[in-house]
């Protein structure tokens, strides 16, 4: 089994030869920002390995990555010997394969397979997952309750959906948001792979509260212990403290409710599962 800490390490030598991907994650830019980047990094990768990797039986499940951009997460599952079906709509997609060839001297990335397509357009034979994740992906989906729905269809009974989300009550967040699209959250883009116009979430993200609300609507419970708000500490607080002893304090502040939990912690994760 691959950890995510030896992945974030096999993955920083990769950036190294697969140059493109360094402005999108950063990790060989500042020095100051690094042990943010990594701790953000990792515990959404621990999330995943927790939910997923070491939930008994991985090694059976049928997995769907809707919108998986370079494919990290589905590189990580099939070096951990999982199958997973990634989708994306991202211009980097004729990156990965060249990953896939670079992963797979450490374990088994045929494991991994991935296409170009629109949710809209393909969408899956029903009850055909156990599992669909996606990783700053819900916030794109449009028109929204049409999105759930061909999750909730494409799932197997009791299957689940496992998000990773930028938490839309996030103070900070939300005023650089407004600041760069106003209340302009829908819009219009051009795909030239497609061909065609895609209506998609102009960085829609939505608080907990409103992400229930609509999986409620769409035949889903979201599960209270799935709950997970992550990245509370800026980069600055990194150049004097411990990244460990920072991380350590995150977790206990995002134990208890409070107004610190609601609209200072960054990223939201959880786990919806299928009524």
């Amino acid at each position: 089994m691959m950890s995510p800490e030896q992945f974030f390490e096999l993955m920083l030598k990769e950036l190294e030869v697969h140059t493109e991907m360094q402005p999108y994650y950063k990790f060989l830019g500042k020095k100051s920002s690094w042990h943010f980047r990594r701790n953000y990094f990792l515990q959404r990768l621990r999330y995943i390995q927790k939910n997923i990797v070491e939930a008994g039986n991985s090694k059976d499940l049928s997995i769907w990555d809707c919108g998986c951009g370079y494919g990290t997460t589905c590189i990580f599952l099939a070096l951990n010997g999982i199958k997973t079906y990634g989708t994306t709509l991202e211009f980097y997609y004729d990156t990965v394969q060249k990953r896939k060839e670079y992963w797979s001297k450490y374990g088994d990335t045929s494991l991994f397979t991935c296409t170009y397509e629109n949710l809209f357009d393909n969408q899956p034979a029903p009850a055909s997952y156990d599992w669909i994740i996606v990783q700053d992906t819900l916030h794109h989906l449009e028109p929204i309750d049409d999105a759930l729905q061909i999750f909730n269809k494409s799932l197997k009974k009791n299957g689940k959906i496992l998000s990773v989300e930028e938490n839309g009550n996030n103070i900070i967040q939300r005023a650089k948001l407004y600041k760069y699209r106003g209340n302009k959250r829908i819009i219009t883009i051009w795909d030239e792979k497609l061909q065609k116009d895609i209506l998609i979430g102009n960085e829609n993200i939505r608080s907990l509260e409103n992400w229930t609300k609509l999986f409620v609507k769409n035949g889903f419970h979201i599960k209270d212990n799935s709950v997970q708000y992550v990245r509370y500490f800026l980069p600055v607080h990194y150049r004097f403290s411990d990244p460990e002893e920072l991380l350590k304090k995150e977790q206990k502040i995002q134990e208890g409710k409070g107004l610190r939990r609601e609209y200072f912690f960054f990223g939201l994760n959880f786990i919806a599962e299928k009524n």
